[in-house]
């Protein structure tokens, strides 16, 4: 277990291994699913169709919308594209990496999934059962049986028990035939689909290569912003959970908090002290609810330009004015300003 948590806390700091980590499990899962899926063919000419069509395709766009769901940025990229523009323009090239990068990544679980279904030819029988060509593989003249009874016998080949044609129409050959067809169908398949992956990952970077260098660094910066703010939150939050519960003990009664006193030593009333100090440096000057409330606010309404030389102040409705640190020469007008109020 303790090596299991070691890797997934790796994977965690690493997000682009954690997703094809994630990816590669759900690719392993779809195919699990499959071989454990209890297929049916309801053999008859009417539903024979629809159901291979929904097994072939409805487990894919559940699958794909769980990638979605199952990646994180998907939320990332909906507050990063609502948000409010503020002292941060939107670049909507990251957007359109972000989103191309959820959508490669969701996509192999059902890649694998049809991939599987093809190779298999289950589904494939089960729908073309009734196309079958008797010319080949059955009595033509023989069978006395009308187009619509004849119809019916043909989409009974999926079901081995239920077939009774067998004079009309070898089952063995003709499930053959419609396997091999669904094979060769399955391996196009993949054949597509790896050369489409090859292009998309090799080719595209080699023509946009400083385009695709700036969208996949500032869609790490997203990210890692987010997850940055998150911790900070959670570690403030701790900060003022514990000092507003030691203020709540510390003043419920004069006369419990006398009879602790007398019990204890004073030196531990000197550590609370200092702790309490250590917890309060940690609030970062923010110990008040509508104070923090404020700070949220500001957070999402105005983010502070990507510049580190710049310093944001706020009044709780939004971004005011900046301040330049770096001694930029296009703000001189301060030392003006200055000047003329003495005179």
């Amino acid at each position: 277990m303790d090596k299991f948590r070691m890797v997934f806390q790796f994977l965690q700091s690493n997000q682009e291994s954690f997703m094809n980590g994630i990816c590669g499990i759900m690719a392993l899962c779809s195919a699990q699913l499959y071989s454990a899926f209890d297929y049916t063919c309801p053999c008859l000419p009417e539903y024979n169709f629809s159901y291979a069509i929904g097994i072939l395709a409805l487990p894919p766009f559940l699958l794909f919308l769980l990638g979605f769901v199952m990646n994180n940025n998907v939320s990332m990229l909906a507050e990063e594209w609502k948000r409010p523009v503020g002292k941060r323009r939107k670049d909507p090239a990251v957007l359109r990496y972000m989103i191309c990068s959820m959508t490669q990544r969701s996509m192999i679980a059902p890649i694998v999934w049809i991939s599987v279904t093809l190779l298999d030819g289950k589904c494939f029988v089960c729908a073309f059962s009734i196309n079958v060509p008797l010319e080949k593989f059955g009595n033509v003249s023989d069978h006395g049986l009308s187009e619509i009874d004849m119809l019916r016998l043909l989409a009974k080949i999926p079901c081995k028990e239920i077939f009774d044609g067998h004079a009309v129409v070898s089952r063995d050959v003709a499930v053959r035939y419609l396997r091999c067809i669904s094979q060769a169908f399955g391996w196009a398949f993949l054949l597509v689909t790896t050369i489409l992956a090859f292009l998309a990952r090799a080719i595209r970077p080699c023509f946009t290569q400083a385009v695709f260098l700036k969208t996949k660094y500032w869609s790490h910066y997203i990210d890692i912003e987010r997850k940055l703010f998150d911790e900070t939150c959670t570690e403030h939050a701790k900060s003022f959970a514990k000092v507003c519960i030691q203020q709540y003990f510390e003043g419920i009664s004069g006369e419990i908090r006398h009879i602790h006193q007398q019990h204890r030593p004073r030196h531990n009333s000197k550590d609370s002290d200092e702790d309490r100090k250590d917890e309060i440096e940690k609030l970062r000057g923010v110990t008040d609810q509508e104070d923090m409330n404020k700070v949220l606010k500001n957070w999402h309404n105005c983010k502070p330009p990507l510049n580190i030389g710049k310093t944001v102040y706020q009044n709780g409705h939004g971004c005011t004015k900046h301040n330049n640190l770096n001694n930029n020469p296009a703000q001189p007008r301060k030392e003006v300003v200055a000047y003329y109020s003495k005179v």
